[in-house]
């Protein structure tokens, strides 16, 4: 079976293969896509339950593979991966989705500025920062944050800017600390995270 999501923005992709899959007791469903946050999107989807997905680049476009077994087959896959994140349980995922802390715009930068640099010097650090909405500007635009962010990474700190933010502002070719992501890292992190906090 195939499925054309060319053109439909996240999380369309992700909710027509969901569609589709639901519908297949067994066999190979390719997902085509126009755009690698919605690639990452379907494949992130496919392996969080359990299913094999590969994923190629054709031209323009993605391709994306996946394969269902029967139930009876994958009952022993899906609770082995339950199993493993269960062991890999984070501590922490910070979302940011602005460039300024509260109200005021001039001292709310003064004080995001401020937050990071705390975070760094007492080493109280998140296992995963993800930033969107105004917040990918933190880690494109703002060069003296983003530098703050390249040292708290150094820590082994994992950054991520939301790919659909970075082209809403047309920042995608600025990206400066960290790599490009897609909601499922939020969507993951309810269950892959202790403790998920949204500034």
């Amino acid at each position: 079976m195939q499925i054309d999501a060319r053109g439909k923005a996240c999380p369309m992709p992700v909710m027509m293969a969901e569609e589709a899959l639901s519908q297949m007791a067994e066999g190979i469903l390719e997902v085509i896509v126009d755009n690698e946050e919605s690639a990452l999107n379907v494949s992130g989807y496919a392996t969080q339950n359990g299913l094999y997905a590969e994923t190629k680049k054709e031209g323009n476009d993605w391709k994306i593979k996946v394969v269902k077994r029967h139930t009876s087959q994958m009952q022993g896959i899906g609770s082995a991966v339950q199993e493993e994140k269960k062991e890999e349980k984070k501590s922490l995922l910070l979302i940011i989705g602005t460039d300024s802390l509260g109200k005021d715009e001039e001292l709310g930068k003064r004080l995001m500025k401020g937050f990071f640099d705390t975070m760094k010097v007492y080493k109280q650090l998140p296992h995963t920062m993800f930033f969107l909405n105004a917040g990918v500007k933190l880690t494109t635009v703002n060069d003296e944050i983003a530098g703050v962010l390249k040292e708290i990474e150094a820590l082994g700190v994992e950054i991520y800017s939301c790919g659909t933010c970075l082209k809403y502002y047309n920042l995608e070719s600025r990206l400066k600390v960290g790599y490009r992501g897609t909601t499922n890292h939020i969507v993951e992190g309810m269950q892959d995270f202790d403790k998920v906090v949204w500034v």
